[in-house]
């Protein structure tokens, strides 16, 4: 079985930040593109940032470019999401995909169990 658990999440003041970490653990074979995704309260879940399995792809979406940065250590199975200059609008559960692969199993997405970030004075 594979988990990913999320950590970093909290409570911070307008233009602060945060580190989010994700951890996967398991019977991993090999692991593809990691992510970012949140989901703010009556919004749908949306991409925030991905990598790929080389660290030399980054996509962000629109709203957090120049804020927010991606990186991985694969050598931990982990994936980072460095969050800066946070605005009100930041405030979500931040959940963490992996796309990998089990030994003798197939290429599949996995989800973390979310943390919290909220943004407020």
């Amino acid at each position: 079985q594979v988990q990913l658990v999320e950590s970093g999440g909290g409570l911070v003041q307008p233009g602060g930040s945060l580190k989010l970490s994700c951890a996967a653990s398991g019977t991993i074979f090999s692991i593809n593109t990691m992510g970012w995704y949140r989901q703010a309260p009556g919004k749908q879940r949306e991409l925030v940032a991905r990598i790929t399995s080389d660290g030399r792809t980054k996509n962000y979406a629109d709203s957090v470019k120049g804020r927010f940065a991606i990186s991985r250590d694969n050598a931990k199975n982990t994936v980072y999401l460095q969050v800066n200059s946070l605005k009100s609008e930041d405030t979500a559960v931040y959940y963490c995909n992996a796309n990998l692969r089990e030994f003798g199993g197939r290429d599949s997405d996995y989800w973390g169990q979310g943390t919290q970030v909220t943004v407020s004075s």
